[in-house]
Parts: structure tokens; sequence; C-alpha cells
């Protein structure tokens, strides 16, 4: 039995083993101590003694997966009207929303992600808007999301085609069509330049 605050090891062998970089190994062995990677080789690594040892003869051992274009934790499993927090469609901008603010570390769909070997996730806000809000990459564990979080802002959701066209459209609200849409994107970068020429100025001295 693993005491509380001892050192632990696992050696995962046997198996087909694809690393990150690098060929695929047969037979391999992965060494984990406390949970990190220690070694990655073929049948030569050394096991050592008093190490839990998991059998993957016959198993293809992979890394982690990350998925890129998530919506885990805003998008809840189960959770009905109350966990439906992709998309804040109150305007086709809004590039200042953060899906960090509306995750739910006991989201369901952590752990359905956890189970097909999906490790990592970039959590999106939804297509409802041409600019939908901030991303962010987190770890699919975790009690609270400041324990998931890996990289804050992680990137810029941005819709085009059919769903800001429908969502807005049906309100008779611009944007109706790609065209539309195009330009509300086309516009918001520009207030942004013009924000920024204006910061600049600002910083040197000048009026604006």
């Amino acid at each position: 039995m693993h005491r509380q605050g001892a050192a632990q090891t696992i050696a995962i062998t046997g198996g087909r083993v694809v690393p990150i970089e690098g060929d695929p190994i047969d037979g391999g062995t992965i060494l984990l101590r406390d949970g990190k990677i220690a070694a990655v080789g073929g049948p030569g690594v050394a096991v050592p003694d008093g190490a839990e040892v998991v059998d993957a003869a016959g198993k293809w051992v992979l890394p982690g997966f990350i998925d890129a274009h998530a919506h885990a934790g805003v998008s809840e499993e189960s959770e009905g009207w109350a966990g439906q927090d992709t998309n804040e469609r109150t305007d086709p901008v809004t590039a200042q929303v953060r899906a960090l603010d509306a995750i739910n570390p006991a989201d369901l769909g952590f752990r359905d992600a956890i189970s097909g070997g999906v490790l990592a996730v970039n959590v999106n806000p939804g297509s409802a808007n041409p600019i939908g809000g901030q991303t962010v990459a987190i770890k699919c564990w975790g009690r609270t999301v400041d324990e998931m979080v890996m990289r804050e802002p992680a990137g810029v959701k941005s819709a085009l085609g059919e769903n800001p066209k429908r969502v807005y459209g049906e309100r008779n609200e611009t944007p109706a069509t790609r065209l539309g849409t195009a330009a509300v994107i086309r516009n918001a970068f520009v207030a942004a330049q013009n924000y920024q020429a204006k910061l600049a100025a600002a910083a040197d001295g000048l009026a604006w």
C-alpha cells in the first residue's frame, strides 16, 4: 500500500508506447514518479524495486489527448438552462467575456473527456456571435477552476457562417447575412486599432 507522503513509482510495461516525440516503441516501458513521467523507453528500461507494475501487453499506451475546441464546463451535461453559459447572445461582439468565468469544474463532461483519453481542453464560448469571447486552456481535472487553468486567455473565439446569421437574423438584427458578419468583425478590429492608436498618442503626450 502506498503511504501518504511517500514517493510513488508506477511502471507501465509491455505495451506499444507512442511517445510525444519519436517512433512508437513495441514492448515499451513508462516510469511515473509522483504522477509525472520520469522515463520512456524500450523493454530494457529498469523497473525499480517496489514499483507498482501495470501490464499493458497487447495494448496501446498514448499521451493524453488535447481538444483544441471544446465547451466542457460552460455547456454542462444534465444541467439544462442553469448550466448553459456557452453564448452571450446580447451583442454580436463580446470580446470581453471569458469562458473561464462560467466553467463548472464538476461538469460531467470533464469525466467523459478523461474516460476518452482527453486530458486537456481549450474551452471556447459558442458560435452565436461573430466575436464570442476569450478561450481558456485547462486540464480536465481539479476541484476549482484555478487548479485547472493552463493558459488564460488562450485565444479569442470568432464565428462565421450560419450561426451568427441565424441567431441575429431571427431577431431581424445585424448580422443577418455572412456579409453582415464580416462587417461586424471588420468594424471591431478597426475600433480596436483606433483604441490602440489613442493609447499610443496619450503615451506620447499627443492630443487625440
